[in-house]
């Protein structure tokens, strides 16, 4: 996870409550922080504090590529601290402070909103799918697990208060994948921590996910194998997928909006005599994508992990799907090998049940974010906001509505409407956090995790529709402070989605279990010609 990849997304909320500090950058000193610091015996150690000029832009890493890094961000100052955890495991906490607040404390990107903002390296320099960070540091594993991110919090709040004389009003966690997972875990652990939660397709059954992310690799394996499916016929399934479910979903649009309700036939894919190579698949490769398009049921008919949906075809080439390249392979055996201890002696041909069993009694770093009973954030006013792109191929969209429908089971018994404080969002044609098929040009753009910085590194909130309709942050803002719930969020999709000028698509993006319906008038380009409809 990159410390410092904190992308500017959107506007100040509510300008007027802004409170303007009285801090200049002759007062953004390391000095300054570690005073602070020491006045509460915290164990930390101020590295840095920088200045950010008004517009200006931060690149502590020392990006060579302007996109890697943000820019257009307000005047603030960035701070940088180590903070020692147990045993030999310490991790860096950023903080940027603008000096125009808003008032609010965000764990995630958005300094552009006011937000008082954090972030952390959770331990381990470098992306956590590199597991060696892992070997030989139990305790790096538990501060990535869950412990560094509410130390966090707390150091946060701490510097929060100190730098503005006076706490937060409101605090906030932003994530999407490992961030969302991070996110739900917070809320399960440390319930006070924070009064709103937006989680997107939360990786939150680790000792599941991880493991299935292995489990899709070894469908193609070994490469070149008479079953593996070849890279150049995952487009040819992708349109055969969109040919037969886009109408079943009652309009044809390019884009799949129920995957759950579409009768696919695969066989139409299949070879005949007359067919040219590129053009079909065998019957060992249809075998191969049905085992793709089907939950993980392992031992005594096990359900392990949901299954990718249709209409996800096009990204699984990509990212840490990857299922054209025998390398990938590789690529998944951290979790095992590295977090759960099995050594370079593990291969793909070992993964089996055991292997989930022994994942689930071991939990690395107590990570996996499986408490269902989530009562207490409940009862202290927290708002949980969750969503999921169906299109997503490394998150199975499944995963998601599995942890609603068991959170639903628990809360229920105890009078809680899931309604009332928790709601989740299921984006057709959206991708794993961001983006969508060009074969779908769905749209997927509610200023999300991560969504501004693939416009550009300056973009904030969603351009020319900076409310909480179109923008999730603003949204649960608006639920949290005022009480506005929201039934739907208006998702974006631009002609152009690097200058993000002229729209193409929008849509409303209904919470479960509803779903948008075509009203059958108007522009099917507009959200206004949609209606949000029960899906049974």
């Amino acid at each position: 996870m990159n410390l410092w990849k904190i992308a500017a997304i959107a506007a100040l909320f509510g300008g007027s409550e802004a409170a303007s500090a009285s801090h200049t950058h002759r007062t953004c000193s390391v000095s300054t922080f570690q005073r602070f610091i020491n006045a509460n015996g915290t164990n930390a150690t101020v590295q840095s504090a920088t200045y950010i000029p008004k517009h200006g832009s931060f690149n502590p890493m020392n990006y060579t590529s302007a996109s890697e890094y943000t820019t257009n961000l307000p005047e603030s100052c960035a701070v940088q601290v180590n903070v020692a955890s147990e045993g030999n495991s310490s991790y860096l906490v950023g903080v940027i402070l603008p000096y125009e607040w808003n008032g609010r404390m965000l764990y995630g990107a958005g300094t552009q909103y006011g937000f008082a903002t954090l972030s952390s390296n959770l331990g381990h320099v470098g992306i956590d799918t590199v597991g060696t960070w892992a070997i030989g540091r139990p305790e790096s594993v538990v501060d990535w697990g869950y412990r560094a991110w509410h130390g966090t919090t707390v150091l946060g709040k701490l510097l929060i208060n100190q730098w503005y004389g006076s706490p937060s009003e409101y605090n906030y966690f932003y994530g999407c994948s490992t961030g969302g997972r991070q996110s739900m875990k917070n809320l399960q652990m440390y319930p006070e921590d924070y009064d709103g939660i937006i989680a997107g397709a939360p990786a939150w059954w680790t000792t599941h996910q991880q493991l299935w992310n292995l489990k899709q690799t070894t469908y193609q394996a070994p490469a070149d194998s008479a079953h593996t499916i070849p890279e150049k016929a995952f487009d040819l399934i992708a349109a055969e997928v969109i040919k037969q479910c886009d109408p079943q979903d009652g309009l044809v649009d390019s884009i799949i909006s129920n995957p759950q309700g579409c009768n696919f036939n695969p066989t139409t894919l299949a070879c005949n005599a007359t067919s040219a190579a590129d053009e079909c698949l065998t019957s060992q490769q249809l075998s191969t994508l049905y085992k793709l398009h089907h939950d993980w049921v392992d031992t005594n008919q096990t359900f392990v992990y949901g299954h990718m949906w249709l209409g996800s075809e096009a990204s699984w080439l990509l990212g840490n799907v990857g299922l054209g390249k025998n390398t990938t392979i590789e690529q998944q055996y951290w979790y095992p090998r590295d977090l759960m201890g099995l050594g370079d002696v593990f291969t793909w041909e070992d993964l089996d049940y055991e292997t989930v069993q022994l994942a689930d009694k071991l939990n690395p770093g107590n990570a996996t974010a499986d408490k269902f009973d989530i009562s207490e954030f409940e009862k202290r006013g927290g708002k949980f906001l969750h969503y999921h792109g169906m299109s997503d191929s490394y998150v199975s969209p499944d995963a998601s509505i599995y942890y609603y429908d068991q959170a639903s089971s628990a809360l229920k018994p105890q009078g809680i409407e899931m309604d009332d404080f928790y709601r989740l969002f299921l984006v057709p044609g959206m991708e794993h956090c961001l983006s969508t098929p060009d074969q779908m040009d769905a749209p997927w753009y509610f200023a999300g995790p991560d969504q501004a910085a693939t416009i550009n590194t300056g973009t904030y909130s969603t351009p020319g529709y900076r409310d909480a309709r179109h923008d999730i942050v603003l949204a649960m803002m608006a639920w949290v402070e005022n009480g506005t719930a929201p039934d739907d969020i208006i998702a974006t999709k631009w002609k152009n989605d690097t200058s993000a000028e002229e729209v193409l698509r929008q849509r409303p993006i209904c919470h479960y279990p509803y779903q948008a319906k075509y009203n059958g008038k108007g522009d099917q380009n507009d959200a206004a010609s949609w209606s949000c409809e029960l899906l049974y």
